[in-house]
């Protein structure tokens, strides 16, 4: 029940190719590809919020 083996991949595989057509499987995997570099973009935006939230609530310090 552990891992899928090759030939579970290649049903997979298989289906996908059925499911959507060798000529739309570009464009599928194109969309994915821009969902993925969008979302890590808006994480990279979150984090550099919560840095400057952080340094705009530290208090200055007195030299």
């Amino acid at each position: 029940m552990g891992s899928f083996s090759l030939m579970h991949w290649a049903i997979v595989l298989l289906l996908v190719l059925l499911l959507f057509g060798a000529g739309k499987l570009p464009k599928v995997m194109g969309d994915l590809a821009k969902g993925v570099k969008s979302f890590k973009a808006g994480l990279k935006d979150e984090e550099a919020g919560a840095v400057l939230v952080e340094a705009s609530r530290k208090p200055a310090s007195d030299a």
